[in-house]
């Protein structure tokens, strides 16, 4: 089983601005899975369950807010048996162009909070993530203002292939391993 979080904060006002792309990507995977997400009483989380593949997959987007992530991470694979091998977190990242990914099978948080929040609760930082790039935030906003900043017009332009090929990189990374999705997609 593989579970696939995608980072995000809840509530209507967020629900279409840069940061919440991990939120977007796992919409675009529930649309093409059939699942529908349904509100935790366990966890603080909305979850969908089903199939990529012959891989049953948990998408998780928690509702603790992005800077606590990982308190909804880590019950969650307990629960399910899962070791942080069987993880995968999709965020935004104002370090790549709009639209490039970087698959990676681990890394450092590179300073984004949500996954710290999970590096903390986990106690380590070895498990799989999709960074989705928003692009650098402009002199004039502060780093905060950006990524809780909507799309813009011309961003929103586009949107919906970058969110389809994040996806795509989601289920090759469930089917065929990081290993295949990192030369598939960490291309440019």
């Amino acid at each position: 089983m593989k579970i696939i979080v995608g980072l995000g904060n809840p509530g209507r006002e967020y629900e279409m601005t840069r940061h919440n792309i991990g939120f977007l990507v796992l919409d675009e995977l529930a649309e093409r899975l059939g699942v529908s997400f349904r509100r935790s009483w366990r966890f603080p989380a909305q979850i969908g369950r089903g199939m990529i593949g012959s891989e049953k997959v948990r998408l998780i987007k928690p509702q603790t807010y992005m800077n606590r992530s990982g308190l909804a991470v880590v019950p969650i694979l307990r629960k399910e048996k899962c070791g942080i091998d069987d993880l995968l977190v999709v965020f935004d990242d104002v370090a790549l162009e709009r639209g490039q990914l970087r698959v990676r099978a681990q890394g450092s948080s590179g300073k984004h909070n949500g996954v710290q929040s999970v590096i903390n609760a986990l106690g380590s930082s070895a498990f799989s993530r999709i960074r989705v790039g928003i692009g650098q935030k402009p002199d004039k906003l502060t780093l905060s203002d950006y990524v809780l900043g909507p799309f813009s017009a011309a961003e929103r332009d586009g949107l919906k292939d970058i969110i389809g090929r994040a996806a795509d990189a989601v289920e090759m990374t469930c089917t065929a391993g990081v290993e295949q999705a990192m030369n598939c997609f960490n291309r440019g």
